[in-house]
């Protein structure tokens, strides 16, 4: 039996942490003289209380070296426990979020989906509206120090292939992770200040520039509007662009840059990738603007720039309505979002990579076919992929599909129409926000969805954030045995 004191030590340190954080929107409800400052008192306390009391249980049991088994469930059970203490605002405050609803939007929140179920955001207190954007900016960070510590630990998705990229821990998990958490946060951090900044310089005012920053470079798409960015149209979309493609950038290749390397990020073919079918796709959306729909120039650039970036890095930002452009744009974004940004990023979905490895490896399959007695093997960025790799990436693809499947089938038996159950499927297992439809497109929520389908969304929303595999390796009977 696995030992779980590690795991348990963890999890009741984050969670404790994750209190004392509370006393940020509290301290901002005091300043605005709103009485949901107690609100966050009461929830911090008892965040924190709770946290520290698992910790000390645990804390006889830390150990810097951790087996398999011990980091796929702290990873997975990482993002089910700070969501459950996230959302105790969200029930004890103005909102006066039932259960679900509450860990709904703390799971959109931290798994920087974006998807929400509150309306009316113009008139909640300042603190909820920046804890929301909060919890998806700890969510981003935290999601890249688990893609570049414990997925290629972990060998999921093909994420192996940057072990050595992404600083080998060499077993010392805890201590390394530590480290890199320190390197990323510090560039994390300073990116979301020039992101405020920017924000502030384009006439944002600046409790809304604080917010959408934070959830820009999360790439989490919360808004303090239930317009969302349509309440800043103009300048602040080609801000929001910008950072959002940065924040879509492996960030490892920001810690290489600090260190004097700039070589890895002009040559990674995943940003090269990335990159092309950001511009590919904004200059058709342009064109279609301006032949089909009439439009002018700047605005037809500025709107498909910003959409297009804010569905492919799964921020889902939604300045305006693009279902209303057509059927070939409504159809073109739900692929859009499909594709994801670069590994090592706090952009969600399947990731370019995963894409990169598959055509290379149909490529070498093609090439076979052709010459039976040739040996043809797939490379990523100039070198051989392995066997390992790329069976790892062919399973992410059936896995995620089958999940897709499933999740579309379940949330259909809820009640939900067609396109519904299958944008909401999608959008919450790719963590991209806005699905297609009346009810949760890019001018709608989630809020009248009924409780069952909540619960499902929220539970694909984990599934897609931590990349499929790791979670559903907890329920075989194989794991626990090991």
């Amino acid at each position: 039996m696995n030992d779980l004191r590690p795991v348990g030590y963890v999890i009741g340190y984050l969670v404790a942490a994750l209190g004392l954080t509370m006393l940020i929107p509290m301290g901002v409800d005091l300043w605005a003289g709103s009485g949901d400052w107690a609100v966050f008192f009461a929830s911090g306390l008892i965040t924190f209380v709770g946290g520290g009391s698992i910790a000390l249980a645990c804390s006889n049991g830390l150990s810097d070296r951790l087996s398999i088994q011990q980091i796929f469930l702290l990873t997975t059970v990482i993002w089910v426990a700070l969501p459950m203490f996230g959302g105790l605002p969200f029930m004890l405050g103005a909102t006066e979020a039932s259960l679900t609803d509450a860990f709904f939007e703390a799971m959109s929140g931290m798994t920087t989906t974006g998807a929400t179920v509150f309306s009316g955001l113009d008139e909640l207190p300042p603190g909820i509206l920046l804890w929301r954007s909060m919890l998806q900016w700890f969510g981003g960070v935290g999601i890249i120090v688990v893609a570049m510590v414990f997925l290629p630990e972990l060998r999921v998705g093909g994420m192996q292939v940057f072990k050595s990229e992404a600083f080998d821990t060499d077993g010392k998990v805890l201590p390394r992770a530590a480290q890199i958490a320190n390197r990323i946060s510090s560039i994390y951090v300073v990116l979301t200040l020039l992101c405020y900044l920017c924000y502030i310089i384009v006439g944002m005012p600046a409790f809304d520039a604080l917010n959408h920053a934070l959830t820009t470079m999360s790439t989490g798409g919360f808004s303090t509007h239930d317009a969302s960015f349509g309440a800043f149209q103009g300048p602040a979309e080609y801000v929001a662009s910008f950072f959002m493609i940065l924040a879509s950038l492996p960030f490892v290749r920001y810690v290489q840059l600090l260190q004097g390397t700039a070589k890895p990020l002009w040559r990674d073919s995943q940003i090269h990738t990335y990159l092309s079918v950001i511009f590919a796709f904004v200059i058709v959306f342009t064109a279609y603007r301006l032949i089909a729909n009439g439009d002018y120039l700047e605005h037809s650039l500025r709107e498909g720039l910003f959409n297009v970036t804010s569905i492919i890095s799964g921020t889902g930002f939604a300045s305006v309505d693009y279902q209303l452009w057509g059927a070939f744009p409504a159809v073109a974004f739900f692929f859009i979002g499909l594709v994801g940004g670069c590994a090592g990023s706090t952009a969600c979905s399947v990731k370019v990579f995963r894409y990169q490895l598959l055509i290379a490896s149909v490529r070498a399959q093609i090439r076979k076919i052709h010459s039976p007695h040739g040996i043809f093997t797939p490379r990523y960025q100039g070198r051989p992929v392995s066997e390992d790799v790329l069976s790892s990436v062919m399973a992410f693809f059936s896995l995620f599909i089958v999940t897709l499947g499933v999740t579309s089938v379940l949330l259909a038996a809820t009640g939900l129409d067609f396109v519904t159950a299958v944008s909401g499927a999608a959008a919450a297992l790719a963590c991209i926000g806005p699905g297609l439809g009346d009810i949760i497109g890019p001018a709608g929520n989630y809020a009248t969805l009924n409780d069952p389908a909540k619960w499902i969304l929220a539970i694909a929303m984990l599934v897609g954030r931590l990349e499929v595999m790791s979670v559903f390796a907890l329920f075989t009977i194989r794991f626990w045995r090991t």
